[in-house]
């Protein structure tokens, strides 16, 4: 398929495909006259890459672990190495931050729209 086929399976802007595939993320054969031609395997991959971003990790993490990847969100890691567990468990600790900090902030949000609708429902929110 080419890369505007891929695109719209992916949902993913043709840009971001290209810059994948810059990053060894996902490959392409080239057709004879230059166009990229993307086999059926990387809708999967690159909605398993579009995952592991959406979930934080830096694409040189995710270049590491994607031959581990046998099908969508399952990681098999036969042979990790110390090195490797410690990055993802770094990488884990700082998802768990990053849940913590918006947890906190969508409450933020939330504690707001309360005040404000109680204001109001009882009128007394001053105009303008």
């Amino acid at each position: 398929m080419r890369i505007g086929e891929l695109s719209e399976r992916t949902d993913t802007p043709r840009r971001l495909l290209r810059y994948y595939e810059e990053q060894g993320l996902i490959v392409a054969d080239r057709m004879p006259n230059g166009y990229r031609a993307y086999d059926e395997s990387n809708v999967d991959r690159v909605v398993q890459i579009r995952g592991l971003l959406d979930a934080g990790l830096p694409t040189r993490i995710i270049k590491q672990i994607l031959p581990c990847l046998d099908k969508p969100r399952v990681i098999h890691f036969p042979d990790a190495t110390p090195e490797m567990l410690a990055t993802l468990e770094n990488e884990r600790d700082r998802m768990t931050e990053r849940i913590r900090f918006l947890t906190r902030n969508r409450d933020a949000v939330a504690g707001y729209l309360d005040a404000v609708r109680e204001r109001l429902a009882t009128g007394s929110v001053a105009a303008g």
